[in-house]
């Protein structure tokens, strides 16, 4: 038994013996001579000579990298002529319109009946969804360039480019650029300009001689009526065929007694095979195309 603890006692004479050179020791090493461990991790590239962005000399630390994207800078101050005041408020101006873009292409353009008689040719086919919503408006946006083409040529004629090159300002480039799409809107209405009398005689304007009398604030909803007014002529007769096939396939099926059975199952495939034989997609393109010139 006392052989058992003067064992222990040996032990821990020698743990304290150990510690106590460890502690002696100022220089970091042990009695061997190695380098214990740290007590915490460091970079070990921390003293690695870095190549500095200046003059190729070499540093330590993060080097300095020349920036990969432009700085920008904006900076406020205070208009100093009348000059400034109206470039910003022209430049206000031009912002809002753009912001507006989305619009004036709707409204302003062709866009407008073609979207509403492409819509009209999916409902009067019973198509739920095909085509998807998204290609329709696709195919008219493109249609509208295709027909819009000339006008927006001439627009960038005479407005756009020479804004470019300073030879004329922002106000005579807008009046450069309303000129065409106000005869745009024009021809259109010119066999019946109704709407224009009525939007006319609303504001009590007196009777236009010429277009230059009407209004741009009165063209545009005139227009927008007169577009919808022959979108909606145009749906009517494109349903006329297929209501006839609706109306053929309904009276076929109740003579049958087959009540329970929807006639719009039966009715589409005939409608799409109608409308393939003849070639309904190039006759109604070509008929939309040939409404406005």
């Amino acid at each position: 038994m006392l052989v058992h603890y003067r064992r222990h006692i040996l032990s821990v004479v020698m743990v304290l013996v150990s510690a106590a050179a460890f502690a002696q020791n100022g220089s970091g090493t042990t009695g061997t001579g190695q380098a214990p461990y740290p007590s915490a991790p460091r970079d070990s590239a921390v003293n690695v000579p870095v190549p500095s962005a200046q003059g190729g000399s070499t540093a330590t630390g993060t080097p300095v990298l020349p920036p990969g994207v432009p700085f920008v800078d904006l900076m406020v101050r205070n208009p100093k002529n009348g000059q400034e005041v109206a470039f910003s408020v022209q430049l206000l101006l031009l912002l809002t319109v753009l912001s507006l873009a989305p619009s004036i292409l709707i409204l302003m353009t062709s866009f407008l009946r073609v979207s509403i008689v492409l819509d009209f040719i999916k409902r009067a086919l019973s198509l739920q969804q095909v085509p998807p919503t998204q290609v329709l408006m696709g195919v008219a946006f493109f249609l509208t360039l295709f027909i819009m083409w000339p006008t927006f040529q001439t627009m960038y004629d005479e407005s756009l480019r020479p804004l470019a090159a300073g030879t004329i300002n922002v106000e005579q480039a807008y009046r450069s650029a309303e000129k065409p799409l106000r005869i745009f809107m024009y021809n259109q209405m010119k066999s019946n300009p109704e709407n224009i009398r009525l939007f006319m005689t609303m504001r009590g304007l007196p009777k236009p001689q010429t277009l230059a009398d009407v209004p741009t604030y009165v063209l545009i909803p005139a227009f927008i009526l007169n577009e919808l007014t022959v979108s909606f002529k145009i749906g009517i007769v494109l349903f006329i065929p297929f209501i006839v096939i609706d109306m053929v396939v309904a009276s076929a099926l109740m003579s049958m007694g087959m009540i329970m059975l929807p006639p719009v199952m039966i009715s589409t495939p005939f409608k799409l095979i109608l409308f393939i034989l003849v070639d309904g997609w190039n006759l109604m393109t070509r008929q939309i195309v040939a409404s406005f010139f």
